[in-house]
């Protein structure tokens, strides 16, 4: 039987098998014929995008829910090693899985530089794991005796995911040490000299207003140079007590694409073509967070669900073209949209690559908890029919 393999569950990877399941099905491909199986660390679908709300009960999602019924296998695995010439993946458990054709979709992690105390005492809402940790380990806080340093938590990284569980985190704590008399405090740190520096101009008022409005006191232009278990160290000399400091600063590709033998862009990111094939190795397509795709005549594609998911759905089309030599749909988006949560504050929504502002508040909330809430989700009444139809190489409409 013919081996189609897709590494990573998120996004990219979830749409690339659902999208290669439907165009074997539009093909006619006979049952028994080619074999796609998707490899993950984890048996579930996260909604990663959403791990700095309070809430994440929605945001876990069974692989058998969503693979099983259109025919795609799953094997819950860490792969560590893939071996292009000898088309094959092996994994921490030693086993081998030989392929015919490879979707590279394992997406990206947090960085985390080698600082003093920030991998013993530091949180992230990277994974859905992370997060949960970072949830037990507040109430864990709120539970025990009232002080300023438990009721403080430190964000590192003022981009987009800093200031979404920035914005977040002044209400959750409100609810946590409801009753007590401390008063919770959120310090949003950032080694550029202003928060929201890839918003653009437009966009980084609106994000000021929001933030001072939740009460999150900013401190820009210092870096952090120790974390310990009482709080952190400023690079301007700064110490600021807090028994939570969470780490949002930079991101990177998974440390598979790095395997690969072809181009990679600054963040570990491997270059594809128009057919998210990785340049140099035909028989491997890449999507998500862990390639660098064109998506018009100037810009590439960035580390989000935006074009992580339709760079999945194109890539599952493709690798099932390929097998069978039949055409392939080269990728393009016209568009490019980002919508930032702002807390209580709203949202603020911006279109085109310089993040112009159009609309913000509860207008922007309210297309953010769309997106949040159903835009981004697979279909979840286990119909195979709907699973295909909604892996179908089609862009959506602008939110």
């Amino acid at each position: 039987m013919t081996q189609v393999l897709v590494i990573g569950s998120g996004f990219a990877g979830l749409w690339a098998a659902l999208g290669a399941a439907r165009r074997l099905d539009q093909l006619g491909v006979p049952s028994g014929t080619v074999d796609v199986t998707v490899l993950s660390d984890k048996p579930f679908h996260d909604i990663r995008v959403r791990n700095y709300e309070a809430d994440l009960s929605p945001c876990r999602i069974p692989l058998t829910d969503l693979l099983d019924p259109a025919g795609v296998a799953h094997i819950t695995t860490a792969v560590t090693g893939i071996n292009t010439d000898a088309r094959s993946i092996t994994t921490s458990s030693g086993n081998r899985y030989a392929y015919d054709r490879l979707v590279l979709a394992s997406g990206s992690q947090v960085v985390k530089p080698a600082l003093p105390g920030l991998r013993e005492f530091g949180f992230d809402v990277d994974t859905y794991d992370g997060a949960m940790r970072l949830q037990h380990h507040l109430q864990a806080l709120a539970a025990g005796p009232p002080t300023i340093a438990t009721a403080t938590v430190v964000v590192v990284g003022a981009g987009l995911t800093g200031i979404e569980a920035a914005c977040e985190l002044p209400g959750r704590l409100g609810a946590l040490f409801v009753g007590s008399d401390v008063t919770p405090r959120v310090v949003l740190v950032d080694h550029n000299s202003s928060v929201g520096s890839d918003m653009g101009a437009s966009a980084r008022p609106v994000i000021e207003e929001a933030l001072a409005g939740n009460g999150v006191e900013i401190r820009t232009g210092v870096s952090i140079d120790e974390v310990s278990e009482a709080g952190v160290t400023l690079s301007s000399g700064e110490q600021l007590a807090a028994a939570t400091v969470v780490w949002c600063a930079g991101m990177r590709a998974s440390s598979l694409a790095e395997q690969l033998p072809a181009a990679h862009d600054r963040l570990g990111r491997v270059v594809v073509d128009d057919y998210l094939r990785v340049i140099g190795l035909p028989a491997v397509f890449a999507a998500g967070d862990v390639a660098v795709a064109k998506m018009d005549d100037e810009h590439v594609s960035v580390m989000s669900c935006q074009h992580g998911r339709p760079m999945g759905r194109y890539a599952g089309y493709n690798v099932i073209s390929d097998l069978f030599d039949q055409p392939l749909l080269a990728l393009r988006i016209p568009w490019y949209v980002t919508v930032l949560d702002l807390g209580p504050a709203g949202a603020v929504y911006t279109e085109g690559w310089d993040r112009t502002v159009v609309s913000r508040g509860a207008q922007a909330k309210a297309t953010k908890r769309i997106i949040n809430t159903q835009r981004i989700y697979p279909p979840l009444n286990r119909s195979r029919t709907d699973l295909l139809a909604a892996a179908a190489p089609d862009l959506q409409a602008q939110p």
